[in-house]
């Protein structure tokens, strides 16, 4: 049974009601003997095999392709895409033919990077090629009949789509009926209805096991330029080393998933990028302040105001390689800045030319465009927020689903908003504004329970164009269909979304204390690297730490110093949390989610914390257990949910649990420091629970709050 003797009482702290953010934290089950054993066979830290495990990788055999990518067997994409061997065929007699190609790109990162990287790539094997971007302002998105009328009367025979294509049905079937012959490539979600193209290159149209599975626009470019390079035997370093930098560009920036063949190549183009010979990327680089040099000096964030028109560019001086963080937060918002705002020849040049003046013109422009996005969305989002919170935010539960629709709002830089207000409100978002015809064009965001796509064509009826994929999407809507949208949306989410999911999700990896976290700890984890979508940077947290200074800065971040006692030691450690200032002054003690990140300032390296979440300590079962201690406490009874329990804490063997037992004499035991309870009437026949999963979060929070409000009774 559980009942064992009570350990000796220590007062709590006391509860600090101020407003912190609304999040469910799931903690990863620990499975120490497994870790163990991937750490005995790669010679790594159990904490390290512990985060393999946490992404699904439970064996030696996967553990090895993980950690050393260039195991991976790669199949030859010619098996793998079955239209591929047509498209080079089709590309093969258009280049021995002369024949005219066109490219149609898309004005996102992903489009952006694979115009470039074919654009580059066909010049170089002796094509004649030009392209076409469609207007954000006046076309949206993808290849329409506008262009393909403008390609034919321009004598073009080939059209080759990338990062888009896959839902343009009538646009191919206008380009075959004029004898244009139509390569799509393309990696978005597949249509009830493929368009009539001579070939369709698309990873969600081949086998779910495939590694080529999760390739982004730019991966399809490529994995079709490499393949085209071979079979002409032109596959040299002159022209694949340029097409690896332009993949990894934008396939980090477009967050695509970092597994299979994104993962490997990625890997080495990161390696590559900062010795890039592309005058564009090196400008680009140097630009955004990643490391490196104009004109023999260093480049920082912001620091343009010296540099001439074309000051000679040398190779970056960082000798090994570049973080995703990098693109994804310097160079890649830079490329889709413009084309949110402005005009995407500007990026395709910038990644074209070979002359360093250009190169850093455009660069410069990327910069100010940038700069521009950023007042625009800061605007934006705290418009919208009005209108939530006057409009919307009473009826959240109800409607499970953001639809917010203003005048004046520029669409190119909507969807930044939308994930701002997901992150913010933790349901999905639609965003919308009005055009000159009237009708209303939006960018929708999702969270993980919430497919975007699938709840458009849910509402497909009343829509213009849509698209997208499982994460986000692009839609219109005819102005008199708003509200019958808002509706339907409303009923889909309400089919797939629980009450509990309506917080935004923080997955944690494991607990760490503050002294655990060093120089060393931060070396190990670039085992994982590189990081990005489905390899997460990993992510940590520490029970009841104290906040010891707080102030907010720059932009409304918040950055502090962050205090934790252990064995009468006291250890501390700077921490950073972005775009919090409303939580600003946090309460004294908090528990804290984080990443580790390194500073340097003035040459002087620290390891710090990058906070993205915080809680009460009474939220979690191992803060009260490890420092309130409520211990002597048991018999304590609570309602919850209309329900009657009692609860206690014990001891079990060397540690602690909380015990909360319903009237059927049913218990749950949860050890201190531990996110697996158990379930059942004694432990031979419990079961175990994850007990950061609703409905054992909040029965546990409950408890914790009449077994502190039951000390607090007793003075």
């Amino acid at each position: 049974m559980f009942d064992k003797s009570i350990s000796k009482s220590v007062s709590p702290l006391p509860i600090n009601n101020r407003r912190l953010p609304e999040q469910r934290w799931h903690i990863y089950p620990q499975k120490p003997a497994l870790a163990q054993e991937i750490a005995e066979n790669f010679n790594i830290s159990p904490i390290i095999s512990q985060l393999l495990i946490n992404r699904g990788i439970e064996s030696a055999e996967t553990a090895k392709i993980f950690l050393e990518p260039e195991s991976l067997n790669l199949p030859s994409p010619l098996v793998d895409f079955p239209d591929l061997t047509a498209s080079l065929e089709l590309l093969e007699t258009a280049i021995a033919s002369q024949s005219k190609i066109a490219i149609c790109g898309d004005y996102d990162a992903d489009g952006m990077t694979s115009t470039a990287l074919l654009l580059r790539s066909l010049r170089w094997l002796g094509a004649q090629v030009d392209y076409a971007i469609p207007s954000r302002m006046h076309d949206g998105y993808g290849i329409n009949k506008r262009i393909v009328e403008e390609f034919h009367k321009e004598g073009v025979e080939l059209i080759l789509t990338v990062d888009n294509g896959i839902s343009a049905y009538e646009p191919v079937v206008r380009a075959r009926e004029l004898g244009i012959n139509v390569i799509i490539t393309d990696h978005h979600d597949i249509p009830q209805k493929l368009p009539p193209a001579n070939a369709i290159l698309n990873p969600k149209l081949i086998r779910e096991d495939s590694p080529y599975r999760g390739v982004a626009g730019v991966g399809v470019a490529y994995i079709l330029a490499v393949s085209l390079a071979q079979q002409l035997g032109k596959a040299n370093s002159g022209i694949l080393k340029p097409m690896l930098e332009l993949f990894t560009l934008g396939t980090i920036a477009d967050l695509a998933p970092l597994t299979g063949v994104n993962r490997r190549w990625v890997k080495r183009g990161l390696q590559q990028l900062p010795k890039s010979k592309l005058a564009g990327i090196q400008a680009l680089i140097q630009m955004s302040g990643v490391v490196g040099k104009v004109g023999g000096e260093e480049i920082k964030p912001g620091n343009t105001q010296n540099v001439n028109a074309s000051p000679p560019i040398t190779p970056s001086q960082n000798p090994t390689s570049l973080k995703p963080e990098d693109i994804g937060f310097r160079l890649g918002p830079r490329i889709n800045a413009i084309g949110r705002i402005s005009d995407p020849q500007i990026v395709i040049e910038l990644l074209t030319t070979d002359d360093v003046g250009i190169a850093l013109e455009r660069a410069m422009q990327c910069e100010g465009v940038n700069r521009q996005r950023q007042e625009m969305c800061q605007q934006i989002e705290q418009e919208a927020i009005a209108i939530v919170e006057a409009d919307f935010l009473a009826s959240l539960k109800d409607d499970r689903v953001l639809v917010v629709v203003n005048n004046g709002w520029h669409h190119g830089v909507i969807g930044i908003v939308a994930s701002r207000l997901v992150e913010r409100y933790g349901v999905p978002v639609f965003i919308g504004t009005y055009e000159e015809n009237g009708d209303i064009r939006g960018s929708a965001r999702g969270i993980p329970e919430f497919n975007v796509f699938e709840a458009l064509e849910s509402c497909h009826d009343f829509l213009g164009k849509y698209g997208g994929h499982k994460a986000a999407g692009g839609f219109s809507i005819p102005a008199n269909n708003l509200e019958v949208v808002r509706s339907r949306l409303s009923e889909f989410a309400n089919q797939c979304l629980q009450l509990q999911h309506l917080k935004p999700l923080i997955k944690i990896d494991a607990l760490a204390n503050l002294n655990q976290i060093d120089r060393t700890l931060y070396q190990q984890l670039n085992t994982l690297e590189p990081c990005g979508i489905e390899n997460p940077d990993p992510t940590f947290w520490t029970a009841n730490v104290r906040v010891v200074e707080q102030a907010t800065i720059g932009k409304g971040h918040i950055k502090m110093t962050l205090a934790q006692t252990i064995d009468n030691l006291r250890y501390t450690i700077k921490a950073i949390a972005w775009r919090w200032r409303e939580y600003c002054p946090l309460p004294q003690y908090i528990d804290i989610a984080y990443k580790l990140r390194e500073n340097t300032f003035n040459g002087e390296s620290s390891i710090e914390l990058e906070i993205i979440g915080a809680r009460q300590p009474s939220q979690t079962p191992a803060a009260p257990l490890l420092l309130t201690s409520t211990a002597n406490k048991r018999g304590v009874t609570f309602a919850h949910q209309n329900r009657q329990y009692t609860c206690g804490i014990y001891n079990n063997g060397s540690t602690q649990e909380l015990r909360i037992k319903n009237a059927d004499g049913k218990v749950l035991a949860i050890p201190a420091n531990g996110t697996v309870g158990l379930l059942g009437t004694n432990r031979q026949n419990a079961k175990e629970v994850d007990i950061s999963q609703p409905p054992y979060d909040s029965i546990i929070q409950t408890a914790f709050q009449a077994l502190n409000s039951a000390v607090d009774a007793e003075g």
